[in-house]
């Protein structure tokens, strides 16, 4: 029994001696998504943050277009005022009494009879 034993006893010495280092394995890791893929994921960001760029400035070009149309209104807004003003003057310095007054005060004198109406 003692053989046996020590026969056991060898196999398992030579099963451990004979074992090889077992170097460790490079594990492969496996990409999610393939080259091409990336590219595709790539470019398709690519043309979202150019639209999103192009958008932007887009709304920057209008909002300015609009300030402009409001500053040109307010602008005719004003300039219809002064003619108005300037409507209300005319009116005021073109009456028949202002007139008189005037030619009046230049040495001119007013008589009926030599009135004459004339028409178109």
């Amino acid at each position: 029994m003692s053989n046996l034993a020590r026969k056991i006893q060898e196999e398992k010495q030579f099963d451990v001696q004979t074992q090889p280092v077992q170097a460790p394995k490079k594990l492969s890791k496996k990409s999610w998504l393939s080259p091409g893929e990336k590219i595709l994921g790539l470019a398709f960001t690519g043309i979202i943050c150019f639209g999103a760029v192009q958008m932007v400035s887009n709304q920057a070009a209008i909002y300015e277009v609009n300030k402009e149309i409001q500053q040109t209104e307010e602008a005719i807004q004003t300039q219809n005022k002064v003619n108005t003003d300037l409507e209300m003057q005319v009116g005021e310095l073109s009456t028949y009494e202002r007139i008189k007054a005037k030619a009046e005060e230049m040495g001119l004198k007013f008589s009926g009879n030599n009135v004459k109406v004339v028409e178109d």
